[in-house]
């Protein structure tokens, strides 16, 4: 990176069993972002970091193999955190370390987003006391019926505050990077980096709590 930019930091968080498009959303709209910086000269840049929980490699949904970039203990200063869900969401809920992770990393990171059933996390943390999530139309129903949510919303891509943001299911994931490219430099840097990932940009997606 160079000095002289202003560096926004992302961190995905990988971890055994997570959903591949969860990950690989947010993260080639953020990278192709900060490829549009570059190439423009800006002052501004995206740096985006994989992070991982558990004993590298780790095996995505179906068998692919992840190599975080880094542990998450060691995830330095983060701007924003994108926790993904996976399709087998009860062994991801019973994993004590991933979930203390995520309260941890949480406690430190001003913008706190997940993809799919990747909410269900977030309310495991306590992230989601009292406040509107969204999730996957399969699942919705379920995210719902827990304690820990406050509301849900459905037909969205995503809905949020400034603190929490979580996503619908799966390729949804790649239009919360777009917000994300948004919130972190600006809307026109949004709409550029949908048209070079021949990506729609939705303009009515989101929704706030």
């Amino acid at each position: 990176m160079s000095g002289d930019a202003i560096v926004h930091r992302a961190g995905l968080l990988v971890f055994e069993g997570c959903d591949l498009l969860d990950v690989g959303g947010p993260y080639e709209a953020l990278l192709t972002a900060d490829r549009l910086l570059r190439r423009r000269g800006a002052s501004h840049r995206i740096e985006v970091v994989t992070l991982g929980v558990g004993t590298p490699p780790l095996t995505s949904y179906g068998g692919l193999g992840l190599v975080p970039a880094l542990p998450a203990a060691a995830s330095g200063d983060l701007d924003v955190l994108v926790v993904p869900g996976t399709i087998d969401i009860d062994p991801a809920l019973a994993d004590t370390v991933l979930i203390d992770t995520i309260r941890s990393l949480a406690a430190r990171v001003p913008l706190v987003t997940s993809v799919c059933t990747g909410s269900f996390l977030l309310a495991a943390a306590g992230l989601l006391a009292g406040r509107t999530a969204t999730t996957h139309h399969e699942d919705i129903d379920a995210l719902a019926a827990r304690d820990d949510v406050g509301a849900v919303r459905r037909g969205v891509r995503f809905v949020g505050d400034e603190r929490i943001i979580t996503a619908g299911g799966l390729a949804s994931g790649l239009m919360l990077g777009l917000h994300l490219v948004e919130r972190l430099i600006s809307r026109e840097l949004a709409v550029a980096t949908a048209t070079q990932l021949e990506y729609p940009f939705e303009e009515h997606e989101g929704a706030r709590s």
